[in-house]
């Protein structure tokens, strides 16, 4: 099979990491990178010895796919410029600013027949993947997402910055169509919204809780999770988790079971890609599909509705985790 020619666009502080895994893959081969501040796109070209541009433009004509981690106010406008050129495209999350830009993507990418993958790689987390394996018919779960305060980011909610990673993960579960969102949450250190609380109830009969706050002291990624005979505790940095089970049937002699779960060492950003690669070469879904990427988008988007106190129709977001 063929080395796909790969490009990034946007090469700071994640974008790239984009680009050395594509110098890394045997399926790719970077070819370019592109990135408006020129100290940075120099940097980054050097690095891997390849061309480097202001303009993303000029790198869509030698590429087949290209990542995007331009900041999330860009990301309609670019992505939309590499489909129609024919270029795959996996977009570092969130798709975009809004669900209307978002569907435009999703229309556009399915169009042309293109791959086109968001960037949820929690989704990748080695963890994530034990976590998935013990889910059935879960009542509640909530989840926390503490970041300390860095200016990169602040464009946009901090809903959209760190709690979609959660709303994804969540969504990816099965837990059926969205009932009820609650959410409340405040700016302090930026304009945007820097915490954030969410409750969600699903027609399943799960209730999720969400927080996330980008002001903490420290950074914690964690999940709770309970459901009948089991609880789950799951830490995303240290992918170790506790799980207790009851073995025995609901009584005061009931023996409880406790388990130690630690996942592997592999790059969660290398496993997205090579996801990414997978569907282009196979056309079998692999990744964070579009459609994915705009049902956590449309659910945040309700959150921020929420918390600004803004009427959100539930009927718009019928779809969302079925």
């Amino acid at each position: 099979m063929e080395v796909i020619k790969t490009g990034v666009i946007g090469v700071g502080h994640l974008g790239q990491h984009h680009a050395r895994i594509y110098s890394e893959l045997p399926q790719t081969r970077l070819v370019g990178v592109a990135d408006l501040d020129r100290t940075r796109r120099t940097e980054i070209g050097n690095r891997f010895g390849v061309p480097h541009f202001g303009d993303y433009r000029s790198l869509l004509s030698q590429v087949d796919a290209v990542s995007v981690a331009a900041p999330t106010l860009q990301h309609r406008e670019v992505v939309l410029d590499c489909l129609e050129a024919g270029v795959h495209v996996l977009v570092e999350k969130p798709l975009a600013s809004t669900p209307d830009e978002g569907r435009q993507m999703v229309r556009r990418a399915k169009q042309n027949g293109l791959v086109l993958h968001v960037g949820h790689v929690e989704r990748f987390n080695p963890v994530s993947d034990l976590v998935r394996d013990l889910i059935s018919n879960p009542r509640f779960i909530e989840c926390h997402r503490l970041a300390p305060f860095q200016p990169r980011g602040t464009d946009v909610d901090v809903v959209l910055d760190l709690m979609i990673h959660d709303v994804d993960l969540i969504l990816s579960f099965g837990l059926g169509q969205v009932n009820k969102v609650e959410a409340v949450g405040i700016a302090v250190l930026s304009p945007q919204v820097d915490f954030a609380h969410a409750r969600v109830e699903f027609d399943k009969g799960c209730v999720v809780n969400f927080t996330a706050n980008r002001m903490s002291t420290g950074r914690l990624r964690k999940m709770r999770l309970f459901q009948e005979h089991l609880y789950l505790s799951v830490d995303f940095f240290s992918r170790q988790g506790i799980v207790y089970r009851q073995t025995e049937p609901a009584t005061a002699e009931a023996s409880v079971q406790e388990e130690a779960i630690q996942a592997g060492d592999e790059e969660p950003l290398k496993r997205e890609l090579q996801a990414f690669v997978q569907a282009m070469q196979t056309g079998a879904p692999a990744g964070v599909t579009g459609e994915e990427g705009l049902a956590a988008l449309e659910l945040v988007h309700t959150i921020i509705q929420s918390i600004r106190g803004a009427a959100y129709p539930l009927t718009g977001l019928s779809k969302i985790g079925a």
